[in-house]
């Protein structure tokens, strides 16, 4: 039998994937409900291949997987997921991920795909692999607060966190009427008219 470990932290997930591998050679040696449980899940059960769910609280499937590549580990990792973005499918083939299986379709495509990654093979569809191609032929994406100066970002973010001008002085060691002139020229380079439109920009710029 082929040692698998199941990281989700859906419990029925994790149990749906035994229930489909059940009549198969791979056998599920461990569930793991998070990125952290899935490094000391690796470590204590040396699996021969790792699935994985992409979305998960805390370390999520690509930083853990990021993070096992970083070690020196390559053992497969097949990625289960319900949908990946832009961002996470770069990040994920650039680790080397072996496969990827959407968990519609999961209960056909599952066992195969382990199949090919303990061959040595790839199980990522084409499509898959052809967006990452795109994706990382785009020029890099400009940081929305790409025109403020470091102070002026900071403004920005504390804007984005909710704080008052005279909070933001208190923060920055300066005076309410000081970040008052911050606000109105940073309006003025990136062509917005309050401080609403400020935070979505500074919320935008930290999740790019």
């Amino acid at each position: 039998m082929i040692p698998v470990l199941v990281v989700d932290d859906h419990g029925f997930i994790r149990a749906g994937v035994e229930a489909v591998l059940r009549n198969t050679r791979f056998h599920v040696v461990a569930g793991a409900s998070s990125g952290e449980e899935a490094l000391v899940a690796i470590a204590a059960h040396d699996p021969a291949i790792v699935i994985l769910d992409l979305s998960m609280p805390g370390l999520d499937g690509a930083k853990t997987l990021t993070k096992l590549r970083a070690s020196g580990d390559n053992r497969p990792v097949v990625l289960l997921t319900a949908a990946i973005g832009d961002e996470h499918l770069l990040a994920v083939m650039r680790a080397g991920v072996q496969g990827i299986v959407l968990k519609d379709g999961a209960d056909d495509m599952l066992t195969a795909a382990l199949e090919t990654v303990h061959g040595g093979g790839k199980a990522v569809p084409p499509e898959f692999v052809q967006r990452a191609l795109d994706l990382s032929l785009q020029p890099p994406r400009e940081s929305p607060l790409a025109r403020l100066s470091p102070r002026e970002v900071k403004i920005a973010r504390l804007v984005a966190r909710g704080m008052r001008n005279r909070d933001i002085g208190t923060e920055m060691s300066i005076g309410e009427g000081t970040v008052k002139v911050y606000l109105h020229a940073m309006y003025q380079k990136l062509g917005i008219d309050n401080r609403t439109e400020l935070a979505l920009l500074a919320v935008s710029d930290e999740d790019s």
